[in-house]
């Protein structure tokens, strides 16, 4: 069983949802990515997405499209951004980490290092799962079986726009869960309707079978624990990089780790006894 399905297992054995915060590596300092994932896990986190810089974020808003660049100025690729995993692996040996991004940056690694190195290299580092925004599962079934084979999950998105087709085809193919994007357009952007979202989880159940995520638009406690009502996971990013992004290196650890600590809290307060109990997958 891989480190991401034993912590969902955990938490469903407890009636928890869980908590994953997505922070771009190396933003806003990098000497300091290290600190902010130990941190972020001693808070409350349950899963981190650890975002790989790339010049052309196309999924993502404003927010982390500069928490991108910020870090490919300070020379953060993929190399660098392994390096942290290890760091941050040789403290907690628990917390899975999830590297997110787009095909380009592991391409580039491979074409340097050689083939499948990549997989070969984040599994040594101490990576979990991987999600690649522009890998869509009808085109990467190769892709998803050289990670299965380095026991690293591949972790695909879906969306509202999302086809029966498509939810079958992830089901297939998908280990650890599945990121469901509850907006249509980018990262930060747009209204969170929970009513929506609380229809659309059904439908992807009937044919996937690991947790389902909830991400984009969930920005603070009150909308974190709306979804967590229907959710297995939530998964927080824009808002928690705009908290960080000004922070000073001291401070960005501690000020990450209060933020997630509130979503925590918020995830984890009783439901009233007229709140139906979360959906778990089987």
């Amino acid at each position: 069983m891989s480190r991401i399905a034993a912590t969902f297992e955990v938490l469903k054995a407890r009636h928890q949802c869980a908590l994953i915060p997505y922070v771009t590596a190396g933003d806003p300092h990098p000497d300091a990515s290290v600190d902010l994932m130990l941190a972020l896990a001693e808070a409350g986190a349950d899963v981190i997405e650890l975002g790989v810089p790339f010049s052309d974020p196309m999924a993502d808003g404003p927010v982390i499209q500069k928490a991108s660049e910020r870090a490919l100025a300070k020379g953060i690729g993929m190399a660098q951004v392994l390096d942290m995993v290890r760091g941050f692996r040789a403290k907690n040996t628990a917390t899975p980490v999830v590297l997110m991004g787009y095909a380009n940056p592991i391409e580039r690694y491979e074409l340097g290092h050689g083939k499948d190195r990549f997989a070969h290299d984040a599994k040594d580092a101490g990576v979990d799962g991987v999600l690649v925004v522009d890998y869509p599962p009808e085109e990467c079934e190769a892709f998803a079986a050289t990670l299965g084979r380095f026991s690293l999950d591949p972790i695909f998105l879906l969306a509202p726009t999302s086809t029966e087709r498509r939810m079958r085809l992830v089901g297939r193919i998908a280990r650890g869960y599945v990121y469901y994007v509850s907006l249509k357009g980018v990262t930060g952007a747009g209204h969170l309707d929970t009513a929506a979202v609380a229809q659309m989880l059904p439908r992807i159940r009937e044919h996937v079978r690991v947790p389902v995520g909830v991400g984009f638009g969930i920005r603070d406690a009150e909308s974190a624990r709306a979804v967590a009502e229907h959710a297995d996971a939530v998964v927080i990013g824009s808002r928690l990089i705009q908290i960080l992004e000004a922070e000073p290196r001291d401070t960005v650890a501690a000020a990450g780790a209060a933020f997630i600590a509130t979503i925590r809290a918020a995830l984890d307060a009783p439901r009233a006894a007229s709140q139906p109990a979360r959906r778990t997958p089987a």
